[in-house]
């Protein structure tokens, strides 16, 4: 294996010739941009980030706007990112840095660890990144590209191998160009240290990677342990009045899809009526069933069974608020939906 200096010059010059450099979070760098870039970048590919990042940073440009923003305008800006506690985490986050901090990211790892969301490898990456301090990163790509190099087996979600993984992360982490060294890492994870077929030949570490070495790259890192995801069924009620809005209803502030806008659910069809007698006072004057539509989910699939409902008239108390409103799909209110919720939506028309 190369010496710290060593991996650091190669990892840099590599990067000097090869790394990415124009990504919109890349310009004007400072701490709430890092921040917000890292966060939507968790378990999320940089070509989907893109158009989210420049629409959120276009509507919320600081800390302060983020801070002021309700959680709605920030779900509908989060919508179809998925793992929505991240967008949730950023509002809380904000609050916290302008309330605590007076609008001043902490520049330390352990200072940054502190707040909602931000966990080790995101707050290395504000130190290193935003503030030019040493401070090691492990996201996904870095783990592969360290396993790799170092041979490490096993996978990175046990304890004993994501230890090993931060040991060989410090060890090799360098006190100058912090922000480039991080920014390489993540780049020769994300364009050649790939998952499956790496470019070996085009990395710089491929004469001193001990996984190439013994031709193994496939076994590193280590693969979770598969299990057999188990299958959940809902029926959503996709209730339309009159004048053609949609009846949603706030989903609880935790669980699956915490704090977004979704239809009413029930158990199966027939308490579809049952639903709408309590809710609105009259039964339902067509009820239309849809396909299945499946959403998948990181431990369990759901089978949404959509019902397509239409109410006779309006009813006379429209329910609005925190709970329950009525959305208007040709004048659409900034809230955030669930994937499955919105393209249900535009099936309403077809």
């Amino acid at each position: 294996m190369l010496s710290p200096k060593q991996f650091q010059k190669q990892i840099l010059t590599w990067f000097d010739q090869h790394g990415r450099k124009e990504l919109p979070w890349q310009q004007d760098i400072d701490p709430y941009r890092v921040w917000v870039s890292e966060i939507m970048l968790q378990q999320t590919q940089v070509a989907t980030v893109i158009p989210y990042y420049q629409r959120f940073m276009t509507e919320l440009p600081t800390v302060e706007a983020l801070a002021s923003a309700s959680e709605d305008q920030v779900l509908h800006l989060w919508t179809g990112l998925g793992y929505y506690a991240r967008g949730r985490n950023l509002l809380r986050c904000a609050q916290l840095v302008c309330g605590e901090h007076a609008g001043q990211f902490p520049d330390t790892v352990a200072a940054l660890q502190q707040l909602p969301g931000i966990g080790r490898s995101t707050a290395g990456a504000i130190c290193s990144i935003a503030f030019g301090k040493p401070a090691a990163i492990l996201d996904g790509n870095v783990k592969r590209v360290l396993a790799r190099y170092g041979a490490i087996a096993g996978w990175p979600g046990q304890s004993q191998v994501l230890s090993s993984l931060w040991g060989l992360a410090e060890s090799l982490n360098p006190d100058s160009r912090t922000a480039d060294y991080s920014q390489a890492m993540m780049d020769l994870g994300a364009t050649v240290c790939l998952r499956t077929q790496p470019h070996c030949d085009a990395c710089p570490l491929g004469r001193s990677c001990q996984a190439n070495s013994l031709q193994q790259q496939q076994h590193f890192p280590g693969k979770k342990p598969r299990k057999v995801l188990p299958t959940r069924a809902t029926t959503m009620l996709i209730i339309t009045n009159s004048s053609g809005e949609i009846f949603m209803a706030r989903r609880p502030a935790q669980g699956i899809w915490g704090g977004l806008w979704s239809f009413p659910e029930v158990a199966n069809s027939s308490a579809a009526r049952e639903f709408c007698l309590d809710q609105f006072g009259q039964e339902p004057a067509t009820i239309e069933s849809w396909q299945t539509l499946r959403h998948s989910f990181s431990h369990y699939h759901l089978e949404i069974q959509p019902l397509r409902i239409e109410l006779s008239h309006t009813p006379a108390a429209i329910m609005e608020g925190d709970a329950h409103l009525w959305y208007n799909r040709l004048q659409p209110e900034t809230i955030g939906m669930a994937t499955p919720v919105s393209k249900l939506i535009k099936l309403i028309d077809k």
